[in-house]
Parts: C-alpha cells; sequence; structure tokens
C-alpha cells in the first residue's frame, strides 16, 4: 500500500519542476530506484496509470534504473557491491558491514515536451 503513497509524492514532484520549466507536458519520468527499497514496480505503475489522468504526466512513460546494495566492511573498509543476498565483505569475508546504498529511489530526470 505504500506504493500509493510513494506514486502520489513522483507525481507531485514531477508536476511540480514541470510547472517550474513552463512546460506543456512530461513524456517520461526517469526514476533510480535501489534494491533495497521494497519498491514494487508493477504497483507504482499501476497507481502512476490512475493518478496522472487529467494531470500534465497524462500518458506519460516510467523509466526505471535499478541500484545495487553498496556496503562498506566494518572490519577492513573496504566498500563495494553487493552480490545477490551475500552481503559479506569479498575481500575479507566478514559478516560485518554498513549498506551504504540501495535503499533511495529518486527521480533522475524528466523528459518534457516545451
Amino acid at each position: 500500500m505504500h506504493e500509493l503513497a510513494i506514486t502520489q509524492g513522483l507525481l507531485r514532484i514531477a508536476l511540480e519542476k514541470v510547472e517550474q520549466a513552463g512546460a506543456r507536458s512530461i513524456r517520461q519520468i526517469n526514476l533510480r530506484i535501489g534494491k533495497l527499497s521494497g519498491y514494487l514496480p508493477e504497483a507504482v505503475e499501476m497507481n502512476f496509470r490512475m493518478l496522472s489522468p487529467g494531470t500534465k504526466a497524462e500518458g506519460a512513460r516510467l523509466s526505471l534504473e535499478w541500484l545495487p546494495v553498496t556496503c562498506e566492511c566494518r572490519e577492513c573498509g573496504r566498500q563495494y557491491q553487493a552480490q545477490g543476498q551475500d552481503l559479506r565483505c569479498p575481500g575479507c569475508r566478514a559478516a560485518q558491514f554498513r549498506i551504504t546504498g540501495g535503499r533511495e529511489m529518486y527521480i533522475e530526470s524528466l523528459e518534457v515536451e516545451e
């Protein structure tokens, strides 16, 4: 259910930006999403199609780029991308790490109709 609130927030931000730019409409919203964000693309897409009619985002396409899970080892200090479900350090194999990326979700860019 949190996808509805996420989608409302994304749409609100995109519409604010298109108004500031003085554009007529949004053609595409380019999103960057961390693999740990809990984001369900199908649900957000469905909510977007439900919320966007009658707005400058009606008919716009959502483009998703998945961001990897990144970590920092607390033992050796190495920064790395997690491989699958294994979050251990690939260097020293320690299981003490800090997740530094993969939870984010943001609008990277908008493609608009001038």
